[in-house]
């Protein structure tokens, strides 16, 4: 049950008297380290994309080519 204080804060029976700070700081807290995750998550993500497309051009590499006829002469037919 909410108690009213003289400071106008409010407080649940059981709770220590100016625990507000800290659940600020809690709540910070907690909201770095859901962003810290998330930057995280987005540069493995970003790791795995680049890795990826290396490997798909090193594949092509490897065959000779990133596509049909690249690199084959563009002379006109002689007569």
């Amino acid at each position: 049950m909410p108690v009213q204080h003289p400071r106008g804060g409010r407080e649940t029976a059981g709770e220590k008297p100016g625990s507000e700070p800290e659940e600020a700081k809690l709540q910070t807290t907690s909201r770095q380290i859901v962003q810290n995750a998330i930057l995280r998550a987005v540069q493995q993500v970003s790791r795995e994309s680049q890795s990826r497309r290396r490997d798909a051009r090193a594949g092509d590499t490897a065959r000779g080519s990133l596509r049909p006829g690249a690199g084959e002469s563009t002379k006109k037919h002689e007569k």
